[in-house]
């Protein structure tokens, strides 16, 4: 996926704190002296330091270097809490911000004997059923999740004021359809931005009758995913994405060899990472990856796939050094990716369905322009102009490709 601003600022936190301290405090004890080394070529070194300085360590203290390794996760995390409290504080100055150039309005309001509506989000508008707030304690997971009594999650809010739609029944007179036709009518209205609400009323209008049936659960995973993307709302967003990664965790467990279920699931493991501490996001990562791979075999035919899978190695090619440190100290291995690999994958998506996404066209141009073949990356950019803008995610890639023409034209 295309690097966050988070994750730049995680880059700049550690790099600016622990990174220097520890690059600094390995340069004084291995250089020569009259010998100075370049700050960037430290950081090219990437797999000589792992093979030659790290083995040299292990073979001369091994003590020494796994209380380091531990010392340095410990150091991260402590970051990545600092990084989390500086963006609930951001959070907190921007709602300040929005609210208090309203406060004269609303006191003027309040004196002159008006009531003041409160507005009520998008998302939120065809509701007629809201669940009971519950207030909850952040856990360094995920927020806490309670059973309904019909046998589906519904995750607490983080506040009393917040409340989330409840996955039941949305209409006094539900069409009852059969599975067929459910499914069916549910997948054609989601090919829609504006459809996909509409899919996931409809699933939560039958889950009690096919609540057990494995296609309508996984796209039932689908469908909070697809409300974790049109939703505006961090609260909401964490809400659905966490209610879909259980959902579609069920779901594989009663079909592993269902490929959409491993699909769903790995999606949903991204969404839900979004929300995690430095070490539960590299977990989620893993997962994704894991259960990626698996719906690639199950589904060789599927172009979406192919298209996350690239996403997937373009952003591990992009890691930095310190990154992939991370993850080694807690899977014992580096993980490793090129472009040359993610512009298979994104190729791969377009051989299967030409044309697939602006998106897909998107990377592959960043691909192309990163090899320095810039005739190839500007041929996707045009080729993107032809497709529709459909999507919030097209409109977005349609931007970044419209900086990729002025940066290669230069």
């Amino acid at each position: 996926m295309s690097p966050s601003t988070n994750k730049e600022l995680i880059f700049g936190i550690m790099v600016g704190t622990a990174g220097i301290s520890l690059l600094l405090l390995w340069y004084h004890k291995v250089r020569k002296p009259g010998r100075a080394m370049k700050l960037p070529k430290f950081l090219s070194l990437g797999n000589t330091f792992n093979s030659i300085t790290l083995q040299d360590e292990i073979q001369n203290d091994q003590g020494t270097t796994v209380i380091f390794q531990e010392r340095q996760l410990q150091i991260l995390e402590k970051l990545n809490e600092l990084l989390t409290n500086m963006e609930e504080l951001k959070e907190e100055i921007r709602f300040l911000k929005e609210t208090v150039p309203k406060l004269e309005e609303y006191i003027q309001d309040e004196l002159g004997g008006k009531i003041t509506v409160h507005k009520v989000s998008p998302q939120h508008r065809a509701r007629k059923r809201r669940l009971p707030t519950i207030q909850s304690s952040a856990t360094s997971n995920s927020s806490e999740e309670a059973e309904s009594e019909g046998g589906y999650i519904t995750a607490n809010t983080d506040t009393e004021e917040q409340s989330f739609p409840v996955p039941k029944a949305f209409n006094t007179h539900v069409e009852e359809l059969n599975l067929d036709v459910l499914l069916q009518k549910v997948d054609h209205l989601r090919m829609s931005e504006s459809g996909k609400s509409e899919s996931f009323e409809l699933l939560c209008d039958h889950k009690e009758k096919f609540r057990d049936e494995i296609e309508f659960m996984w796209r039932f995973a689908r469908a909070y995913g697809d409300m974790y993307e049109l939703s505006t709302n961090t609260q909401e967003k964490k809400h659905y994405a966490n209610i879909g990664r259980t959902l579609s965790e069920r779901a594989i467990n009663r079909a592993p060899m269902n490929g959409h279920c491993h699909l769903w699931y790995a999606v949903l493991c991204g969404y839900v990472s979004e929300f995690e501490g430095l070490q539960n996001k590299i977990n989620y990562g893993h997962l994704f990856k894991e259960h990626l791979d698996i719906a690639i075999k199950l589904l060789p035919e599927e172009p979406f796939l192919y298209y996350l899978r690239g996403r997937y190695c373009y952003t591990v090619s992009k890691l930095s050094w310190i990154e992939k440190k991370m993850a080694a100290t807690l899977f014992g291995k580096i993980p490793s990716s090129t472009v040359q690999e993610a512009l298979h994958n994104f190729l791969k998506a377009e051989e299967l369905c030409p044309g697939y996404s602006n998106p897909n066209y998107m990377y592959l141009a960043k691909c192309y322009a990163d090899l320095e073949e810039n005739q190839n990356a500007l041929k996707f950019c045009n080729l993107a102009l032809l497709l529709p803008t459909v999507t919030k995610e097209d409109k977005e890639a349609q931007k970044e490709m419209q900086k990729i023409m002025t940066s290669l034209k230069r």
